[in-house]
């Protein structure tokens, strides 16, 4: 009998919170999900870039890349709204490999394709400790929901031999 009580309380106790409660709540997803395809001959690493959701490497042919994202959303946040991929574009490549010897960054391409916008453009830097010239693709993508950078890179070689794929890589971004 006393075990009947005590379900019967704990029962009644459950339906009248819930029915009483003030507190209207309001669902959120967490986390952000994307989809890329990347050539066969690469694969996932880590330690490239802190802030990459992915990075991405082929040791043998001395190439790597990685992709870091922004919402929409989260940059609104930080007071950040973008008229246009050029603008996100702008802010991005006006520090990026800033005070290095040699720097040199092409005139970017700006792309529209479905409901999506690219901007893409080279880069290239001389490194001192290696003593070699650097090659970087930059690529941006807007999406109805956020910000992508895609930064490929490897010696000066890598430009003529996997530019292509870099491209593909671009361009296969999709949220």
């Amino acid at each position: 009998m006393k075990l009947k009580i005590a379900i019967l309380t704990t029962t009644l106790f459950f339906i009248t919170s819930t029915i009483f409660a003030q507190t209207v709540m309001k669902e959120y997803k967490a986390g952000h999900v994307f989809d890329v395809s990347l050539p066969d001959y690469m694969s996932k690493t880590t330690g490239l870039n802190d802030a990459a959701s992915i990075q991405f490497k082929n040791s043998v042919k001395d190439i790597a890349g990685f992709i870091i994202f922004d919402t929409k959303e989260e940059l609104e946040f930080a007071n950040m709204k973008f008229s246009s991929v050029n603008e996100f574009y702008d802010l991005f490549i006006k520090d990026f490999l800033e005070g290095q010897k040699s720097r040199e960054i092409s005139q970017p391409t700006v792309h529209t394709l479905g409901q999506n916008k690219y901007v893409e453009c080279d880069a290239s830097y001389f490194d001192e400790e290696s003593k070699l010239s650097i090659y970087y693709y930059v690529g941006i993508v807007e999406t109805k929901n956020a910000y992508y950078k895609l930064l490929c890179y490897g010696g000066m070689d890598s430009k003529e031999k996997y530019k292509a794929d870099f491209q593909k890589i671009l361009y296969s971004i999709k949220d």
